[in-house]
């Protein structure tokens, strides 16, 4: 009698197409799965690159596509899935249903094939064993999506697309703004290059993005924004370090620090280089550029060299000035600091799921620890700007009213007429804070 070979307990999942919807469903539920986990979307693509280093361009693009969409949608895909489901599945199906549901929000249009796709997806998850459900789940939603979609626009969570904490707190915040804040956060970002003026002239630039048929326009502070974002591979001059992907936002630092030439600088926080370079780019400074992590560091002598730039570049804690200071002191400190990023949250969408209301006292009390240590650098009569990529008061103007009555020296200087400066995101640029301060003679 022939022995039958041994039955796996779970069946081997069919191959995926890597050019398929369904392919792409599965990854992006998978990365989505981690950051339910609690993991960082950033490291997970890093992770999923080094695994799949031949992934074609288009491939890489799909699932990003789904997964940043699917992320920005926080919220509204788990509020439909709680009237459809008795209980939440188990990961990562949980997740390819909320991929799917987005596809189904953005592409109506091709309705069939996602819900094809997404059941071919399931195959692959779980041994398959979620298929029947996925299947059914989907098409509940397709009939029953206008009152599904009305209910959703009714709650406050599955309308706006961020966590209850962070809607209270801009509503609070921001009693004019919050809603266009949130709705904000949950679109494409824009993309918006610096010109490296050092080696090229704006003009040239223009004619040869105009020669690519790549449309921009400049806008006042001399940034370039982009019609449509394209892969860097596509700019024109950015292999040979003319021009820089930074957002329009992001490029009023080096203006706002007042620079001249012969200065000695401080970049307190400066990974990945993009506020460094351009300060370099600005005026012959003597520039000292810090981060607290050595691969983040290397990435900003990496900036450095593209752009023909150079820079004392270190792995050090600002905090701690003993470890790193010469003790000769800085003209001008660029305090760019570690925050809640809630200004750049459709850039880094898992971040919604990944905040809690809590943080951002934790990030306002390593910024008190930055600035009170960076203060002790900066020489009399010296000037730090202090920049944050958020829109939360608690980590801006109260962060730096705070500063100004722990330290009597401290002057705050206006910026535009304004004591300070908060840019909310826009179609523009991202939420910025900037403030200025000089330390008395």
């Amino acid at each position: 009698m022939t022995s039958r070979p041994p039955r796996s307990a779970t069946p081997a999942a069919p191959a995926l197409a890597e050019d398929s919807l369904a392919h792409a469903l599965a990854t992006a539920a998978r990365l989505i799965a981690d950051v339910v986990a609690g993991g960082n979307l950033t490291e997970a693509l890093a992770a999923l690159w080094s695994a799949r280093p031949a992934t074609p361009p288009g491939v890489r693009g799909a699932i990003l596509d789904l997964t940043y969409g699917t992320l920005r949608d926080y919220g509204r895909q788990d509020f439909i899935l709680a009237k459809l489901l008795q209980k939440p599945l188990p990961e990562p199906v949980q997740s390819l249903l909320r991929v799917a549901l987005h596809r189904l929000d953005s592409r109506a249009d091709t309705a069939h094939t996602i819900v094809d796709q997404a059941v071919t997806a399931a195959a692959t998850l779980l041994g398959g064993k979620f298929k029947g459900v996925v299947n059914g789940v989907l098409r509940n939603a397709l009939r029953q999506s206008a009152d599904l979609n009305r209910a959703a626009d009714a709650d406050m969570v599955a309308e706006f697309r961020h966590p209850p904490w962070w809607i209270r707190r801009l509503r609070s915040q921001y009693p004019d703004d919050w809603r266009a804040i949130l709705m904000a956060g949950n679109t494409h970002p824009p993309m918006a290059l610096r010109i490296n003026r050092r080696r090229a002239a704006v003009g040239d630039v223009l004619s040869a993005f105009a020669a690519a048929d790549l449309p921009v326009r400049e806008l006042d502070n001399g940034a370039l924004l982009l019609d449509r974002p394209v892969p860097v591979a596509r700019l024109p001059g950015f292999a040979e370090g003319l021009v820089s992907v930074q957002d329009a936002g992001a490029q009023h630092a080096a203006r706002y620090l007042d620079l001249a030439d012969g200065q000695r600088v401080l970049d307190a926080c400066a990974a990945p280089g993009g506020k460094t370079s351009h300060i370099l780019e600005s005026a012959d400074v003597d520039l000292v550029a810090l981060d607290a992590d050595a691969f983040r560091a290397r990435r900003v002598s990496e900036n450095l060299a593209r752009l023909g730039l150079s820079a004392q570049v270190s792995a050090a804690d600002c905090r701690k000035v003993s470890q790193w200071w010469d003790g000769r002191p800085f003209q001008r400190i660029l305090a760019d600091v570690p925050c809640s990023a809630s200004g750049v949250v459709r850039r880094n969408p898992d971040i919604k799921w990944l905040r809690r209301s809590d943080d951002v006292a934790r990030f306002a009390a390593q910024q008190a620890e930055i600035l009170d240590a960076l203060w002790q650098v900066l020489a009399p009569g010296g000037k730090m700007l202090y920049v944050t990529c958020s829109v939360f008061a608690e980590e801006n103007r109260e962060q730096i009213a705070a500063f100004a009555a722990r330290h009597p020296d401290c002057c705050c200087l206006p910026i535009g007429g304004q004591p300070d400066c908060q840019y909310l995101p826009s179609t523009e640029h991202d939420g910025f804070f900037y403030a200025l301060l000089e330390k008395a003679v």
